[in-house]
């Protein structure tokens, strides 16, 4: 059976809205598994965490003297790292709110910042062009490997099983095989926001400041399918597989939230999308394991939890 149009992604109701960040809040991201927990950081240099039913904030996160632009939640959801503007990434104890550990030793501000698998290892990527991977459980506080091939910000980055990608501004997504010391660089040809693979690291979904997110295979680089209808030129914006993978889903510029069937590439109805959003939509993610939840983060300070009907 292949995937069904279904309904798309404002087929779903808003559940509930969180709403205590001063200004555009800039990344939000599930606690791992069925975690019922998501993590939000903000031009307000606070990181938070909500109750996403009840639309309440069990407690705040403040150390960061810059805005906080990047969040990774550890597989045991037992730490966070932040990044932003402070050109350090910010380890934290997600129960006892305080941070454990700061690293240093990137030029600019530091756009993201992902844990590996088991969290011993965090990579981050910055303004400075680099990408930097710091080893958790060593005592030596210097990166234990800096990538250094992009020519311009990285935006974006996936820290997989054995393997990085980066987005870069430069146009580029690289693909790093750490363990075959491989490197293969696919040129999308427009600035990166957001790379996004599939389950199965077959396919990733590439959102770019020429309004379109593509479909990529990830062996070949060639372009399998091609979503269009949103409005992205000037903001990092994120995209995300919806539930069971056939949909993709990306909010605009125009605070308005996408969504196309994965196989012919379509806008599901309603086209064009209802306004949800004052502002631009900065991020889209699915819940890990339910069906049909989803959170979007904007500049106009506001996250909000949407889920289908059947599934509250």
């Amino acid at each position: 059976m292949g995937p069904s149009k279904g309904p798309s992604a404002l087929a779903r109701t808003l559940h509930t809205t969180l709403g205590n960040h001063k200004g555009p809040v800039h990344v939000a991201r599930y606690a791992k598994g069925s975690s019922k927990y998501v993590l939000t950081g903000g031009q307000d240099r606070t990181v938070r965490l909500w109750n996403p039913n009840s639309g309440t904030e069990i407690k705040t996160y403040s150390a960061h003297g810059y805005e906080v632009l990047s969040v990774s939640v550890s597989h045991d959801n037992s730490k966070f790292v932040s990044s932003g503007g402070d050109r350090s990434v910010f380890l934290w104890d997600v129960m006892a709110g305080n941070t454990i550990r700061r690293i240093a030793g990137h030029m600019g501000r530091i756009n993201v910042v992902e844990f590996n698998e088991d969290a011993s290892v965090v990579v981050s990527g910055s303004y400075d062009s680099t990408v930097r991977i710091w080893d958790l459980r060593s005592q030596n506080r210097q990166a234990i490997q800096v990538l250094e091939e992009s020519r311009d910000a990285v935006q974006t980055l996936h820290v997989g099983n054995g393997i990085i990608m980066a987005g870069s501004v430069d146009g580029h997504v690289r693909t790093y095989d750490l363990r075959m010391g491989e490197l293969r660089s696919d040129y999308i040809g427009h600035p990166v926001t957001s790379v996004v693979p599939s389950k199965d690291g077959q396919t990733y979904l590439v959102t770019t400041l020429d309004s379109h997110v593509r479909l990529m295979d990830s062996t070949t680089g060639k372009m399998l399918n091609d979503f269009q209808g949103h409005s992205i030129t000037s903001y990092r914006c994120k995209s995300c597989f919806g539930h069971g993978e056939a949909q993709v889903i990306c909010g605009d510029e125009k605070g308005t939230v996408w969504a196309w069937d994965l196989l012919d590439a379509t806008p599901l109805s309603p086209n064009p999308p209802p306004k949800v959003h004052s502002k631009v939509i900065t991020w889209v993610e699915h819940h890990p394991t339910e069906d049909g939840e989803m959170v979007t983060a904007s500049a106009d300070g506001l996250v909000k939890v949407w889920k289908h009907p059947h599934s509250e």
